[in-house]
């Protein structure tokens, strides 16, 4: 009997340790839009798919990220995507117009995965027919490239029929717009009320240089409000910066703002998903 109990033992130790071993596969972490684990795609490759999906989110503001991995075993691959998901966050909170590709490809297994916000333009249906009709014929061939490609772009196509909010960046450059417009004025103020006070004096010269300003701005954009604005500003520069100009501090080359300067990486916006999409496969599987 003991012997008995001891043998149950040694089996159940082997046992849980093979359960110890099937760990399931780490998601990566995020820091482009094509994250190829199987080194199937070259460098060029990479990087014009890159090029196409950071070009589409500056343009419609929705997030497309793409994951090769050999496989996604002990888990399906609705089960890994998941996990891919909540970790990635791809597309914009609130919004949630997220999408994400994941080939395993020693699985011969795929997946498209899709946001809360995408889900009335790429019901499972839909995700099941571009599957089936556009990436699969492409991986049966090898041509992990093509599918890829061809996928995201009839992806893409399906997202713009879709109404979804501006991208952030169209609220960014009307914000550098005014900054510009204000580098301007700064200008206007600086070296042209220097000459004008030298021809009419302090006063009226300061006077002809806030009038000055407040017609370019005016004429910049439009805006009667701003035009008022940027010649008083203008106007009290020019009057309280004395014989030379006045040079205000603070502005330390131009270029040392908080913007990424595209050498940054790629970082998801908080989107949601909920299961959404659907999964297919090539192959013999």
């Amino acid at each position: 009997m003991r012997a008995l109990i001891y043998l149950l033992g040694i089996l159940a130790l082997i046992v849980g340790s093979a359960a110890g071993a099937a760990e399931e596969v780490p998601v990566p972490p995020l820091a482009a839009r094509i994250t190829d684990l199987t080194g199937t795609l070259d460098a060029g490759q990479l990087a014009s798919l890159e090029a196409e999906l950071r070009a589409f989110e500056q343009k419609r503001g929705s997030q497309i990220a793409v994951l090769m991995l050999p496989s996604t075993q002990p888990e399906t691959i609705e089960q890994y995507a998941m996990r891919v998901a909540e970790r990635w966050k791809i597309g914009r909170a609130k919004v949630d117009d997220g999408l994400i590709l994941i080939i395993a490809k020693k699985d011969q297994r795929l997946r498209i995965e899709v946001g809360y916000g995408l889900e009335g333009v790429i019901p499972d249906v839909v995700a099941k027919r571009v599957i089936r009709e556009v990436i699969a014929p492409h991986l049966l061939a090898n041509d992990f490239y093509g599918g890829i490609r061809d996928g995201t772009q009839t992806l893409m196509k399906l997202i713009e029929s879709e109404k979804l909010p501006p991208p952030a960046q169209a609220k960014a450059s009307a914000s550098t717009d005014y900054q510009s417009l204000f580098v301007i004025l700064l200008i206007v103020a600086v070296v042209a009320g220097g000459v004008l006070k030298a021809v009419f004096g302090r006063l009226f010269g300061s006077a002809a240089t806030g009038a000055a300003a407040g017609f370019i701005a005016w004429a910049i954009a439009g805006a009667l409000g701003a035009a008022v604005i940027a010649g008083l500003v203008a106007f009290f520069i020019a009057l309280l910066g004395g014989g030379r100009g006045y040079y205000p501090g603070g502005f330390g080359g131009g270029r040392g703002g908080g913007f990424g300067g595209g050498g940054g990486g790629f970082g998801g916006g908080g989107g949601g998903f909920g299961g959404g999409g659907a999964s297919g496969s090539w192959g013999n599987n």
